[in-house]
């Protein structure tokens, strides 16, 4: 369950970038009031997940997934950069947060 909060979390925190992005400086409404209940809904979520996960892992699987989401959205959505470099990149970003599921006694 504490996982399942985590990725949560994780997109919540991917949604407040990309809503912060949209809301050009807090100046749109609506990608403005998206951002701030995204970043509520982040922090809340982690707090939780962070009740049965250790600090270190809970946050490196945080920051990790929620980098991961707002490039892909980035590549995807906004036409950014694609190169095999970063792609490679993200994937390591992603292997990372595998292997610290994978090793973490939760």
């Amino acid at each position: 369950m504490h996982w399942f909060l985590l990725i949560l979390s994780a997109a919540a925190e991917a949604l407040f970038g990309i809503a912060t992005f949209y809301s050009r400086g807090y100046t749109q409404l609506w990608p403005s009031i998206g951002a701030v209940a995204a970043g509520a809904s982040t922090a809340v979520l982690l707090a939780f997940a962070m009740k049965g996960l250790p600090l270190g892992v809970a946050f490196a699987v945080w920051s990790g997934l929620a980098a991961v989401g707002t490039v892909l959205f980035g590549i995807i959505y906004l036409g950014e950069s694609r190169s095999p470099l970063q792609l490679s990149l993200i994937a390591t970003i992603l292997g990372g947060v595998v292997g610290l599921k994978l090793i973490s006694p939760n």
